[in-house]
């Protein structure tokens, strides 16, 4: 009889295990938004979406019971696009986290939406430093770079080196304007000056006129306070207005590997920019961008596109440990996990929304320093997490009050 009765209790046993797999599986729709067609192609566009299912696949999250789909579209650097089809991914297509983003307003916008849905953005384009601040939420992360840490680095940089007077050409949207005040605050700390400035269209393809105000202010330094194409422009037709010929200095102070690219090294040599991420910094950095180009037509990664990869891989991951997707929870973990990935190395995701790792400044390579391809930098300084981010100390963001 005892025995009939434990051959029924495991035959019931391992029709249980058969019927509940020791997790239910996970279905996760990721949405990448960014420029597809504007300014901010080539640092974002569909080699994003390609870097976000590299993280996929190199997570093994179907292996792991993570169902992930994707939802791709342009938000055409409007708020107002960018938001409306935040809003629909939340409340029609079932997205649970948008990713990428360049262009400041639109974050901006995206930051709210998702926070009023109760969804996840980990935005990894756009530079403004407002995200983690005044503006953070509990449902943003802000990857890769932001107008703190590239104004202190440069500008702090170029300080040491004897410039002093500054003036600025500025993007005239979210995103100029706080690089613009996060740099001139780490120049008049330094006891530097700024003469003036000057906003500038966005996006544009003629910057002479700005160029001949800024010649004629007698700065030691004109501040490049925007982005993408608009930045090739404005480093092209400084050349050819002889701005770096007549004494005059150019500071960049968002450069990316696809601007030098479209410059060519005989225009951008010399130039210092800080950057979080570049393609051939270590062994690691170099793996994974050959598997990139793979996919992607040779072309190397931008630092955005790499922090789309991985912003994707610590989301995946806090999905795992948890094997669910509730939103407080995954943001709670996402800030638990110590980032780490072979792009960015060891960091961590702040409270604030902000996730930290080192920043290096590098200095573009003449055309005779240069061995081949993309062979674009020399590392000037790296600038540990801990200095290259705006400290909590400082912060306005009301989550860390």
């Amino acid at each position: 009889m005892l025995k009939r009765v434990l051959m029924a209790a495991t035959a019931a046993t391992a029709l249980l295990g058969a019927a509940v797999p020791a997790f239910a599986d996970v279905s996760v729709k990721i949405g990448v938004l960014n420029d597809r067609s504007g300014p901010y192609l080539d640092i974002s566009g569909e080699p994003s979406v390609n870097a976000a299912r590299m993280a996929v696949e190199d997570f093994g999250a179907e292996k792991k019971g993570i169902h992930v789909s994707f939802v791709t579209a342009d938000h055409q650097n409007k708020p107002d696009t960018g938001s409306n089809i935040a809003r629909q991914w939340f409340d029609q297509d079932g997205v649970d986290v948008i990713v990428d983003v360049p262009n400041s307003g639109v974050a901006l916008a995206v930051a709210k939406v998702t926070r009023e849905k109760n969804r996840i953005f980990m935005n990894s384009g756009a530079g403004t430093s407002v995200l983690t601040g005044e503006q953070c939420s509990p449902n943003t992360v802000h990857w890769t770079y932001d107008t703190y840490a590239l104004a202190k680095s440069t500008a702090t940089s170029i300080l040491k080196e004897g410039g002093k007077s500054w003036y600025f050409l500025t993007a005239d949207y979210a995103f100029g304007h706080a690089l613009q005040a996060d740099a001139t605050k780490f120049v008049k700390a330094a006891g530097g000056t700024v003469t003036g400035s000057v906003d500038t269209p966005f996006p544009s393809s003629d910057f002479s006129s700005f160029l001949l105000q800024a010649q004629g202010s007698g700065a030691q330094v004109i501040g490049l306070a925007n982005a993408g194409s608009d930045t090739v422009n404005s480093i092209k037709q400084a050349a050819e207005f002889g701005v770096v010929s007549g004494g005059q200095r150019l500071a960049g102070l968002l450069v990316f590997i696809t601007d030098v690219h479209a410059l060519g090294l005989q225009v951008a040599q010399g130039l210092n920019l800080t950057t979080a991420f570049y393609w051939d910094r270590d062994d690691g950095t170099r793996a994974w961008t050959r598997r990139y180009e793979a996919v992607n037509d040779g072309k190397v990664p931008t630092m955005d596109q790499a922090g789309v990869y991985a912003s994707v891989l610590h989301y995946l991951k806090a999905v795992d440990a948890l094997k669910g997707k509730d939103t407080a929870a995954v943001m709670a973990k996402m800030r638990e996990i110590p980032t780490d990935d072979p792009l960015f190395g060891h960091g961590q995701l702040r409270i604030d929304g902000r996730v930290t790792h080192d920043m290096y400044l590098y200095q573009v390579k003449t055309p005779a320093e240069s061995k081949g391809k993309y062979d674009y930098y020399k590392l000037l300084q790296t600038i540990p997490a801990a200095e290259a981010f705006r400290p909590l100390a400082e912060d306005n963001c009301p989550l860390v009050k």
